[in-house]
């Protein structure tokens, strides 16, 4: 991943804006890797979105009641669930199966895209990933969700 990283006043005060914007969309990022989390969750803050990231699936389904995303990142390779089983939980749940999930993962193998696209995801993103091309889906998913 490449990112410009960012002096903390500046992170600060872009996630203020964020948190506090009410029109922000929601995102929620499900990643267990602490660098790519941060990565992430910090260029899409930049990016005027209101992120929620987790670092386990776990806690999916406590942050789903409060938060409500648009849109979900997931990656399918988590410490204590399996990405495949919580993206079929989410797609047959009635009140999430509509919110758009992109796939952010290392599985490369077309096999792995093939599942998750068959359970309901509406991207996959291999990684490393390109944060423009992932900001560029984003912008997509949100557009025909709407």
């Amino acid at each position: 991943m490449k990112l410009k990283l960012l002096n903390k006043n500046q992170t600060s005060f872009q996630r203020q804006v964020t948190l506090d914007s009410s029109s922000a969309k929601r995102l929620l990022l499900i990643e267990d890797n602490d660098v790519n989390r941060l990565l992430m969750s910090e260029y899409l803050s930049y990016c005027k979105y209101d992120v929620r990231s987790l670092a386990q699936g776990s806690d999916f389904f406590a942050t789903m009641e409060g938060f409500q995303p648009d849109l979900i990142l997931l990656d399918l390779k988590l410490p204590d669930i399996d990405g495949y089983s919580l993206l079929s939980k989410i797609k047959s749940t009635p009140n999430w199966k509509k919110i758009p999930i992109i796939v952010v993962s290392a599985f490369a193998f077309a096999v792995d895209q093939e599942r998750a696209l068959k359970l309901g995801a509406s991207r996959y993103f291999v990684k490393p990933v390109n944060l423009n091309h992932l900001l560029q889906a984003i912008e997509e998913e949100l557009s025909i969700s709407l």
